[in-house]
């Protein structure tokens, strides 16, 4: 399986391609550099609208949507919708086949970011339990579900078109850089809520303050939308996706010729999923509920985190060139089983040192981790599987790693303290490394 994937380098386009020939197919390549822009901006955007939502699950939706239940059950109420956008993701991601099949990238392309930002958009006109009752709720609902759609249509296989195109020995640095726009994202979703929590009274921010980000997600995706259309359309972009089969497959092909290798994608990253919201949305909550630690200081705390974990996967790249990616996922992996252990010390201190180090301690782990996540076995796939498989095998690990992290670690926490924490990560890490042992007997006996 993985000859194929050498066999497929762009290198051969370049050298087999005549000199005489429209101008435009003198670079029958697109640069790297130019891909991983696409990536970058296209996934900040996305984690922006996420993060907006996780952040006001804490802030602001226990208040605004679920005020007839204790703070605790608001926010508990609040993660369960952050899990549904991640559980009707697979779905979003099979309709976009089904538009991109029909009508093409682009289109596909322009439909699902219009739906998130629109359903973002929309969260912020939302009336408040207080004057509209359940409706409100079902509307937050809705809006949610639409969040989900609309991030698993907008796979556009920049990802692996990056992977693919990324010089042979800095391909763990190129897989870095598509990961970049988590760290962006919440910092800017971070920086905005702690500027609106620091400077308007209790009653504005609630009322109407809240409601900033989620307008200005709109403007985000206005952006990104334009930039990724800018790549994707060109003659280039499509000429290269078309020799990497990069195109949707039949997905009951995938599944029964290469399934395995979409849950063993999936699992050989949970390690870093297990962690994503571990370190970002639960400990917000936990604060919130439990530290006496003042929520504005503990913002700047998270994003100084954020800093950190951009710098660490700009480390995860640079060492995975070194050891390897499928290496640099284990080793890590053990690293956050460590962590796991402290965790709940950490956290449950009492102390503003100890829920800090959590935060930063959390954050470099999850950058030197996450840089490194996204298609860490997908040479696996057979070319014309690839593009699909990639899409479902993220899918899969965001629903089962990510999604439920905060609704399950934060009930578990409050019934019986934060070693749930521990347990979390600690299934993560388990399944990370057995994945990677799996993968690596089956790419041995590929060779054999």
């Amino acid at each position: 399986m993985t000859s194929g994937t050498h066999a497929l380098h762009p290198a051969h386009s370049a050298a087999s391609m005549p000199t005489a020939q429209d101008p435009r197919d003198d670079a029958a390549s697109v640069a790297p550099g130019d891909i991983a822009v696409g990536v970058v901006i296209g996934r900040a955007s996305e984690y922006f609208d996420f993060f907006t939502y996780g952040i006001a699950s804490v802030l602001v939706f226990p208040a605004v949507f679920f005020p007839f239940v204790d703070k605790l059950h608001g926010t508990l109420y609040a993660f369960a919708l952050l899990a549904l956008a991640f559980v009707v993701r697979p779905i979003g991601t099979l309709v976009g086949m089904k538009i991109q099949d029909h009508f093409g990238r682009s289109t596909k392309l322009t439909v699902a970011l219009f739906l998130l930002g629109t359903s973002t958009v929309g969260m912020a006109l939302l009336p408040g339990y207080a004057s509209a009752g359940v409706l409100a709720v079902v509307l937050l609902t809705l809006a949610r579900i639409g969040q989900g759609l609309a991030t698993g249509g907008s796979w556009d296989g920049l990802p692996s078109l990056l992977a693919l195109n990324a010089p042979e020995k800095r391909r763990g640095w190129y897989a870095m850089l598509g990961q970049l726009g988590a760290p962006l994202g919440f910092f800017v979703a971070c920086g905005i809520f702690a500027y609106l929590w620091g400077n308007l009274s209790s009653e504005d921010f609630l009322t109407w303050g809240w409601r900033y980000p989620f307008f200005a997600a709109f403007a985000i995706n206005v952006v990104a939308l334009f930039a990724r259309l800018r790549l994707v359309v060109t003659h280039e972009y499509e000429k290269q996706m078309d020799e990497h089969e990069l195109d949707p497959c039949n997905v009951g092909e995938l599944f029964s010729q290469q399934g395995s290798n979409v849950f063993i994608g999936a699992f050989a990253a949970l390690a870093s999923y297990a962690l994503f919201h571990l370190v970002t949305v639960f400990p917000l909550s936990w604060i919130n509920l439990y530290s006496q630690q003042e929520i504005g200081q503990f913002l700047s705390v998270e994003l100084f985190g954020a800093v950190l974990g951009a710098v660490a996967m700009l480390v995860s790249g640079l060492v995975a060139d070194k050891i390897g990616r499928r290496r640099t996922l284990g080793t890590v992996a053990v690293l956050i089983g460590v962590f796991s252990i402290v965790a709940p010390w950490l956290l449950g201190s009492g102390g503003d040192a100890g829920e800090n180090a959590y935060i930063l301690i959390g954050f470099v782990l999850l950058g030197l981790s996450y840089g490194q996540s996204a298609g860490s076995v997908t040479s696996n796939f057979l070319p014309h599987f690839r593009y699909t498989g990639a899409a479902l095998t993220a899918d899969l690990a965001w629903l089962i790693g990510a999604a439920f992290a905060p609704l399950v670690a934060l009930g578990l926490s409050a019934k019986f303290g934060l070693v749930a924490v521990s347990l979390y990560l600690l299934s993560g890490v388990v399944c990370t490394l057995l994945a990677l042992r799996v993968n690596k007997a089956m790419m041995s006996a590929v060779r054999d």
